[in-house]
């Protein structure tokens, strides 16, 4: 995972955490963390990115995000789109993230969506990102 994608996954997962939403509870299982992508996103008029996919985990000690973001062509600039708290009760889930990127940064057509499973640990009373799972693959962007 490139370490820009990780600082992005943390401070959308840190962002959510100081707003307060509630911790789900956990429970240990067998089952592989992981996090998939689907094949297809939106982007509206206004430039406003829904990007969909799966999630499951089984523990967690801490808060656990799932973050997403984007990118288009050469360009190495990628946009987060939004952040879906994770529910670690072994069971598949899906995420839904939405997020509106400077106007025009993003079009319709190929992309690259990058998905993180990120929990927040507390190491020394900081709260640090360790990423249950991660997964990068090619979508297409199509209008709503």
């Amino acid at each position: 995972m490139r370490p820009r994608s990780l600082l992005g996954a943390a401070a959308g997962a840190a962002l959510l955490l100081l707003t307060g939403a509630g911790a789900a509870p956990a429970t240990a299982s067998a089952v592989a963390d992981s996090v998939t992508v689907d094949a297809a996103g939106r982007i509206a008029a206004d430039g406003t990115v829904t990007l969909t996919g799966t999630y499951r985990c089984a523990s967690s000690s801490g808060p656990v995000f799932v973050s997403s973001s984007v990118s288009q062509g050469v360009s190495t600039t990628r946009y987060g789109i939004g952040g879906t708290r994770a529910v670690c009760d072994g069971a598949e889930h899906r995420w839904v993230n939405t997020g509106r990127p400077m106007p025009g940064s993003l079009v319709p057509g190929a992309a690259r969506v990058e998905a993180t499973l990120m929990e927040l640990r507390l190491f020394g009373g900081l709260p640090l990102p360790s990423v249950h799972a991660a997964s990068d693959q090619a979508v297409t962007l199509t209008r709503v």
